[in-house]
């Protein structure tokens, strides 16, 4: 792939030496990944960082990956020992789902404090993920009431910052974190597509065919409905793909307009659930 995508401003930098002195005051991290691609949106750098200290493994953006992957995914990370809880932080449930699995993530901390005489304390975790993966949404979530920006777009939460929730939990947020370079520019593509990097430091097209090569393979009827495409338009390459719907949506040959349009279909759903990580390449 041509096009090298990297995005690590200086507040990543910031963020990972704050998280790195505030490790030792957590009780637990909440790792979040998305769900639509949970190997790519993992930070190896986050996974160092973190070390041995209990992690709840949190995949957010449910409601717009595809189930039967997300049941997958979530056995393959039980299976490394991880404590995994599938979100869509959109539900009102969404406070109680996460306190629990918390209480489960540091049972045996908890108990082994209790047995010195430690009376049970608010747990505190440190929420971490990458850009745009949600956290400042389900920080609101917690809270229950509007403390975090949140914004449809990377690079909104710049500083750390304690709160505390009615569940006697107090959280320590975080900015969302990249890693310096990305070894395998496929995972870069998909942190594109994703909304994880800016929009401005790739070009929309090479997006733009990363998405239709990925649909052509696995998902070719979504591209087809939503573009009224002809059924055999895949029998073509994906730059006349690309073309045929610049024209389908009456833009005559601005393809540039079109890939911005593709990019914004796919991330509010309009292209149906779909996971770029699939299960099935991980275990190959």
């Amino acid at each position: 792939m041509a096009q090298i995508i990297q995005w690590f401003p200086g507040h990543m930098a910031k963020a990972f030496r704050l998280m790195r002195e505030n490790l030792k005051l957590v009780d637990v991290v909440f790792e979040l990944v998305d769900a639509r691609i949970p190997e790519s949106s993992r930070n190896p750098e986050v996974n160092k960082l973190i070390a041995s200290k209990p992690c709840l493994l949190i995949m957010t953006k449910a409601d717009l990956a595809d189930p039967e992957q997300i049941r997958a995914w979530k056995a393959h990370f039980e299976a490394e020992g991880h404590t995994v809880l599938v979100l869509d932080t959109r539900d009102p449930k969404t406070p109680q789902l996460v306190t629990k699995a918390a209480r489960r993530a540091v049972a045996s901390k908890k108990a082994a404090q209790l047995a010195r005489g430690i009376q049970d304390q608010p747990i505190r975790a440190m929420i971490t993920g990458i850009p745009n993966v949600g956290k400042s949404t389900l920080l609101n979530h917690l809270v229950m009431k509007n403390v975090a920006p949140t914004a449809d777009r990377p690079g909104v939460t710049k500083k750390v910052a304690w709160l505390k929730t009615p569940t006697k939990l107090e959280l320590l947020d975080s900015p969302g974190v990249l890693w310096p370079k990305f070894e395998d520019q496929v995972i870069g593509m998909k942190l594109a597509l994703t909304g994880a990097v800016k929009d401005t430091i790739f070009d929309k097209d090479d997006a733009a065919l990363f998405l239709i090569d990925f649909f052509q393979k696995y998902r070719p009827e979504a591209i087809i409905e939503r573009y009224h495409l002809a059924s055999d338009i895949f029998d073509h390459e994906n730059v006349q793909v690309l073309l045929e719907i610049t024209s389908k949506l009456g833009l005559k040959d601005d393809y540039e307009k079109a890939s911005e349009r593709l990019l914004n279909d796919l991330r509010k759903g309009k292209l149906g659930t779909f996971t770029l990580d699939l299960i099935t390449q991980t275990n190959d």
